[in-house]
């Protein structure tokens, strides 16, 4: 084949053999088209279509497995595509048999299984039943391991560390033998603060003098106003002698200090007060239906978290006065307006004043929500979570999905209470709870309290209120110190050995491990 060009570039002849005259005769058009676009487009293609050919021989060379190079594109555009892979039916059908094997004949590990497998060849029903056992095998290890944990954190949780079993009596006996353990508090010249409603009231509830100790001093500490910041310290009648000598000899001046025990209130005794029933009944019932931590353990329907929750329901501290006496706040403090109450177990970071300043719009409880946060552990809670919706009681007055809120730092405007059925609608429920062998919720004052003041609750910033230190460590130090109040609710309390070693710093910083009390009990920071 020949191919000639006139000298114009008008005409391209084609010859198709040697010497042969036939020919074809191609007339380019008008000089509208470049003629030099036509004659370097030819020479383009002659080059693009032998070089696709070298590519396309090479790929049949290489072969279909290592596809990379140009020559492969159109065979991966046309190539029909597989169907995904779907689990046969089968698989399926096998899975909900009800198949029992031996100890014995179930693989221990993925590894043994795998070999097992391999080596034996063997059929899909063999495949599929054999892994089964294994998964089930494994789970039911996990979820003992598990439950075996929570025993043995609740067990934890609960006892008394001998350090402060040794503060206390320590405290106790320089408060018969020292008179600086007695000296009176408030100052006399201060007493008149303690009723005054321009300070900033804070109440805590505690038998636990470190504690205590820790929250009073962060509080002082951080605040731009201690000499407007009355604190009124409520324990009861074993601890208030150890009580009363620690903060005698531990003055937090300027702030203004009252510590009192249940019984110096006339009105506190039983068969006036309601939750004093309660809690006996409650003691008495528990003791009767929920058959002790034993048999808690041994329910093998209940899951492991359920089983954490009953275990957390036997814990002292849910049948403890010192957990039900906030219900009590109006009675407790008659002429003051506002309080903010605090737990023993948070430490506070920054200045508490602005609290006073929050417009609660004619609620009681200024609280956090427990629903909404970046921590979806920690604020995922809503009213399904604590109160049991599978009875009539409550599905009926209750919605499952509304928000709930935390104790711990909560406002309360106690003149605004004193406007309401609060206390008594609390009391209502407890009996309710308590008729009902105690189904309706199984933790102690939170689920009366969500029901008691629903409808009354303003919701703050969660600024003011962090949660969830004392049963995880997935929030970051970061965020934790940000924070202007942080809460180690849980069973990790900072006092115990279970406490979680990054975070139990943010409360040791407030101990002064050089006091004489401190050293002689062998407290220390870790």
């Amino acid at each position: 084949m020949q191919l000639h060009i006139s000298p114009s570039l008008r005409h391209v002849t084609v010859f198709p053999g040697k010497g042969v005259r036939d020919f074809i005769k191609v007339k380019v058009g008008s000089r509208r088209v470049s003629y030099r676009m036509v004659f370097y487009s030819i020479l383009f293609m002659t080059f693009l279509f032998r070089f696709a050919f070298v590519l396309t021989a090479m790929e049949t060379i290489d072969g279909e497995t290592n596809c990379s190079t140009i020559g492969c594109v159109g065979k991966r555009i046309w190539r029909k595509r597989p169907e995904t892979m779907m689990v046969p039916e089968e698989i399926y059908r096998i899975l909900e048999e009800d198949i029992q094997l031996g100890r014995s004949e179930v693989p221990e590990s993925l590894e043994e299984f795998i070999a097992e497998m391999k080596s034996s060849k063997s059929d899909l029903k063999t495949f599929t039943v054999k892994l089964k056992a294994m998964v089930s095998q494994l789970e039911q290890k996990t979820r003992t391991a598990k439950i075996q944990e929570y025993l043995y954190r609740h067990v934890a949780s609960n006892s008394i560390p001998k350090q402060l079993h040794c503060l206390t009596l320590r405290l106790a006996n320089e408060h018969s033998t020292n008179a600086g353990a007695r000296l009176q508090l408030p100052a006399p010249e201060c007493v008149p603060y303690l009723v005054n409603n321009s300070f900033f009231h804070f109440v805590l509830a505690s038998d636990n003098v470190l504690a205590t100790s820790v929250v009073t001093t962060s509080l002082v500490r951080n605040s731009l106003h201690p000499e407007k910041v009355v604190l009124h310290i409520i324990t009861d009648r074993k601890t208030y002698t150890s009580m009363y000598a620690w903060f005698s000899l531990h003055p937090l001046t300027p702030a203004i200090i009252e510590v009192k025990g249940l019984h110096h209130f006339d009105w506190f005794t039983k068969g006036k007060v309601p939750v004093l029933e309660a809690m006996e009944k409650d003691q008495r019932v528990r003791s009767q239906f929920r058959g002790g931590s034993s048999a808690i353990v041994s329910n093998n329907t209940d899951k492991p978290y359920i089983i954490a929750s009953k275990l957390q329901a036997l814990s002292p501290k849910y049948n403890s006065v010192m957990n039900h006496i906030r219900i009590h706040l109006p009675e407790l403090f008659p002429s003051l307006n506002k309080v903010v109450f605090l737990d023993d177990d948070i430490v506070v970071q920054t200045d508490l004043s602005p609290l006073w300043d929050i417009d609660m719009r004619g609620k009681v409880n200024g609280a956090v929500q427990t629903c909404r946060g970046d921590d979806n552990f920690v604020m995922s809670k809503r009213l399904k979570s604590y109160l049991n919706f599978s009875h009539p009681l409550i599905s009926e007055n209750f919605n499952p999905n509304e928000c709930a809120w935390a104790y711990g730092m909560n406002i309360f405007d106690l003149k605004a209470w004193r406007k309401t059925n609060i206390s008594h609608t609390y009391h209502y429920w407890l009996q309710k709870n308590l008729k009902s062998d105690l189904s309706l919720w199984q933790l102690g004052t939170l689920p009366p309290g969500l029901i008691a003041f629903h409808g009354h609750v303003h919701v703050i910033d969660p600024f003011w209120h962090m949660l969830g230190l004392g049963y995880q460590d997935n929030t970051s130090i970061a965020d934790v110190e940000r924070a202007g109040v942080i809460h180690f609710n849980g069973r990790a309390k900072p006092w115990l050995e279970i406490a979680f070693s990054q975070l139990r710093p943010l409360w040791t910083k407030y101990i002064d491990f050089n006091d004489k009390f401190i050293k002689k009990c062998h407290i220390k920071a870790s």
